[in-house]
């Protein structure tokens, strides 16, 4: 029963951090995304540059290395800025791993409190004989069992959800950085 108390924990913890990291302003600002709707030449690339500075965000951090190797031919640029996402992505399913293993180890955790709670039992049967050793035996288990699903079921669901929203934002910050290199390698700066 401890161990499905210190997993609920560690599982409530990382339900809540990812709910507070994995935030569309956070991780995408709209006024980033409309500040690259309006870069469409290399004049305006110093106005996104101020306010990528300005915000601490992935997309943010994507788009100045963007900047940065504008004078680059746009494939060397795209397959760097892809690398880069890569370890965007890596940083946004942080903690993903946790909610994905206590999905699986809340229920086994419930099962061992079951099967202490069966032996329980059948020890108590066997000394006391008495019908009150059997209902606490009894209880236990079905205790320990409703405990292990308890923690694994919101697990599971924010573990599912979680993973939906981190692949959703990647693909809507691919969409917003081929986009910026679409533009300033159509305006002219295209090295290819």
């Amino acid at each position: 029963m401890g161990l499905l108390v210190v997993t609920s924990i560690v599982s409530v913890t990382f339900i809540v951090e990812r709910a507070l990291a994995l935030r569309w302003e956070k991780v995408l600002p709209q006024s980033l995304r409309q500040t690259v709707a309006q870069c469409r030449t290399s004049a305006e690339v110093p106005m996104l540059r101020r306010v990528c500075e300005q915000q601490s965000s992935a997309l943010a951090r994507l788009l100045l290395l963007a900047t940065e190797h504008l004078d680059w031919p746009k494939a060397e640029n795209a397959d760097m800025l892809e690398t880069r996402a890569r370890q965007e992505i890596v940083k946004l399913e942080r903690g993903l791993v946790v909610l994905e293993i206590t999905t699986g180890i809340a229920p086994l955790l419930g099962l061992v409190g079951t099967i202490y709670g069966m032996i329980t039992l059948f020890a108590g049967l066997g000394e006391a004989g008495d019908s009150s050793s059997f209902a606490g035996g009894i209880s236990l288990a079905l205790r320990a069992t409703l405990i292990g699903l308890l923690v694994a079921i919101p697990s599971l669901i924010a573990w599912s959800y979680y993973t939906k929203k981190v692949e959703s934002m990647a693909v809507e910050m691919e969409s917003v950085c081929e986009e910026f290199l679409r533009l300033q390698y159509r305006n002219g700066s295209d090295k290819a």
